[in-house]
């Protein structure tokens, strides 16, 4: 399965690099997670923010192949637990997937409407950054399930 994470950020913090390239690692050879980062726009304390959301939101839609189906991660999403994704990543097989993380300020309206899913991954608030280590190891979490793999316990 091959699925992509289109994010907005760069730049990011070694442990955070770190902790993404051990579960992507993990998911090869059968899955694959191809990681497109997006430059932020350019902000200042006037900066409007709708303005910088939707900036973010067409260079995100720019790098979403049309034929992907999006999971956009956002806190007012649907919670799904393991198993729920496990089941969904199993439906999905052989569809592409992009996942979305979107910026500080979460994403533009027109990324949730053209979103397949809307998936809160914590009713907590997580910093960006770590949102990507938690999708790569809540993949990894859901292949093993797939696979009978002890990683995940019930």
């Amino acid at each position: 399965m091959k699925m992509h994470l289109c994010a907005v950020g760069r730049r990011m913090p070694q442990w955070v690099q770190a902790g993404y390239e051990e579960y992507t690692k993990r998911l090869a050879p059968q899955w694959s997670l191809q990681l497109t980062e997006i430059n932020p726009p350019t902000r200042n304390k006037n900066s409007p923010l709708e303005k910088l959301k939707k900036q973010e939101g067409e260079k995100i839609l720019a790098h979403i192949p049309d034929h992907h189906s999006m999971i956009a991660l956002d806190e007012h999403g649907k919670p799904w637990d393991t198993q729920q994704l496990a089941q969904n990543l199993e439906a999905w097989q052989g569809e592409p997937i992009s996942f979305i993380i979107g910026g500080p300020d979460g994403l533009c309206q027109e990324v949730l409407q053209k979103a397949s899913h809307i998936w809160s991954l914590s009713p907590l608030t997580l910093p960006h950054p770590l949102v990507r280590i938690v999708l790569a190891e809540q993949l990894y979490r859901a292949k093993s399930i797939l696979a009978g793999h002890p990683y995940h316990r019930q």
